[in-house]
């Protein structure tokens, strides 16, 4: 729904905690998902559901510790309720799945499934991976993903980085990059050792940057999608 103030809500029915220097700041099955930006949502709770008396000001401290402007107070139709900025707190569950990033959206969906598509990755005309053996990881929002079997992929022009990202739908994903002729184009691969049980079927897979990289499918080549990671 939309309120008269223009604010995207959705109720959910998932009991959400947040947990900030051992303690757990808000514990809620009265949460409601606003968009604050279009993006992605945060979640707003009743104020009697969070811990205020551990906030100073729009500071939470505990112990010493203190989570800088981590209140954010709702005012028209959401008087009376408080949302706490995600990357001020040190874990959040949803039920009892711990979630990274940011709040799931119940518009997202993740479907992961095999293909025997012919596909071709080439950078700077080499080609880096060719296999009928990919999963096709379809996102809301995203571009096709193909995540290939690393026997399948040329891993010797593949050096590990030490670059790490997380997603709330998939999981902690980690980087290499590649290099041709000399060439290296950073963190253009990246895999899930441990992917969340949803993309569960990319583990030990590795996927490119369509953005970045030349793919060719069933022996049509692909347009490179413009997202914000091109």
């Amino acid at each position: 729904m939309t309120d008269t103030n223009g604010l995207r809500r959705r109720p959910t029915a998932k009991r959400i905690r947040a947990v900030f220097a051992g303690e757990t700041i808000v514990d809620s099955i009265r949460a409601e998902l606003v968009w604050d930006v279009p993006y992605y949502p945060t979640y707003t709770f009743p104020i009697t559901d969070v811990r205020s008396g551990l906030f100073r000001g729009d500071d939470i401290v505990v112990d010493g510790r203190v989570a800088v402007g981590a209140v954010i107070r709702r005012d028209g139709e959401l008087a009376g309720h408080i949302s706490i900025r995600w990357d001020a707190m040190d874990h959040w569950f949803e039920e009892d799945e711990e979630v990274s990033v940011h709040a799931r959206s119940p518009e997202v969906r993740v479907d992961a499934l095999p293909s025997s598509r012919h596909v071709v990755v080439e950078v700077d005309g080499t080609v880096v991976a060719d296999t009928r053996h990919a999963i096709a990881l379809f996102e809301t929002g995203l571009p096709t993903r193909w995540y290939l079997p690393k026997t399948d992929v040329r891993l010797d022009l593949l050096t590990p980085s030490a670059t790490t990202s997380a997603c709330p739908y998939k999981g902690v994903a980690r980087y290499w990059s590649v290099t041709i002729d000399g060439v290296t184009h950073d963190d253009l691969v990246w895999g899930y050792d441990a992917p969340l049980a949803e993309s569960a079927p990319i583990v030990g897979r590795v996927a490119f940057y369509d953005e970045k990289v030349d793919v060719t499918i069933d022996g049509v080549p692909q347009d490179r999608p413009i997202t914000k990671f091109a």
